[in-house]
């Protein structure tokens, strides 16, 4: 671990969740924990990357995660203290980024915010302070289409944190960008993360090295597979790279890092076997 950091409190724990859907497993056996980064004097949130290959279960996983889904046995719990996980408490950011067209930014964001804060008022200054943390204050007068793709992409992040608190799952945040917006989108996303020491991000993406460069932990899904070599149904977490143990998170020249591109390695090179 990293110099005077410590991973402590459980705040994200999935215990044998089982899934299977028209009588074909998709998820086995599948147990993840996530605890609370504590860096002294630092503000330490969590980023989570989240990898597999296509079709091995990591989308019903995400909505199990969400508490869109039930599985058919097993349990998600998140928070601190750890509570059963329940529709509304992680919020969801899809690519699309759904907002109202034809309501301003803060209209758009109101709507959210109500839905925790029935405050008219605290409602208010929870969406105006969000925005200005986010360098978006002077933008709640326009409408989306007025917004470039980073812009929305951080008002639908904003949507889903004044409602669900401090879990947020980004469904393939970096898809079509270019090198520079992946950049921007990646530096976002830490500045999120570290605005609440409870705050956790899990990335759902398939671009190996823009989700390690911001994670502090990368889970890769994945089969088993029999003495044979044939595959076994069912899905789960095969490997979990802590990050921060190995000095390769929180540094904003981890690309030229030698050992990162070995770490990037690996997990190309696993990916032949999940």
């Amino acid at each position: 671990m990293m110099a005077n950091a410590q991973r402590t409190n459980i705040i994200l724990r999935a215990d044998n969740v089982n899934l299977t859907l028209g009588g074909f497993p998709i998820l086995r056996d599948l147990s993840v924990e996530v605890s609370d980064v504590v860096r002294p004097g630092v503000s330490t949130g969590q980023v989570v990357g989240f990898l597999g290959p296509s079709g091995v279960g990591k989308t019903k996983f995400f909505e199990i995660l969400a508490g869109l889904l039930s599985p058919d046995t097993g349990r998600v719990q998140l928070g601190y203290p750890l509570q059963p996980v329940r529709a509304g408490m992680v919020g969801v950011v899809q690519q699309n980024y759904p907002l109202f067209s034809h309501r301003t930014v803060g209209s758009n964001l109101l709507l959210a915010a109500r839905k925790r804060y029935p405050n008219g008022n605290e409602a208010t200054d929870r969406m105006r302070d969000l925005m200005g943390r986010f360098g978006m204050a002077d933008k709640l007068e326009l409408y989306p289409a007025q917004l470039s793709g980073g812009q929305r992409q951080r008002v639908a992040i904003a949507q889903q944190l004044l409602c669900s608190e401090h879990f947020l799952l980004l469904d393939e945040p970096f898809s079509g960008l270019d090198i520079l917006m992946v950049e921007e989108v990646s530096e976002m996303i830490q500045e999120i993360a570290h605005t609440h020491e409870l705050n956790t991000i899990i990335i759902v993406s398939h671009d190996i090295v823009a989700t390690a460069s911001v994670s502090d932990t990368v889970w890769l899904m994945g089969r088993d597979r029999d003495a044979n070599g044939h595959v076994i149904p069912g899905a789960r977490i095969k490997h979990t790279y802590d990050l921060a143990e190995v000095d390769l998170c929180w540094d904003k020249n981890i690309l030229s890092k030698p050992a990162f591109q070995t770490l990037v390695n690996d997990i190309r090179a696993r990916f032949h076997s999940l």
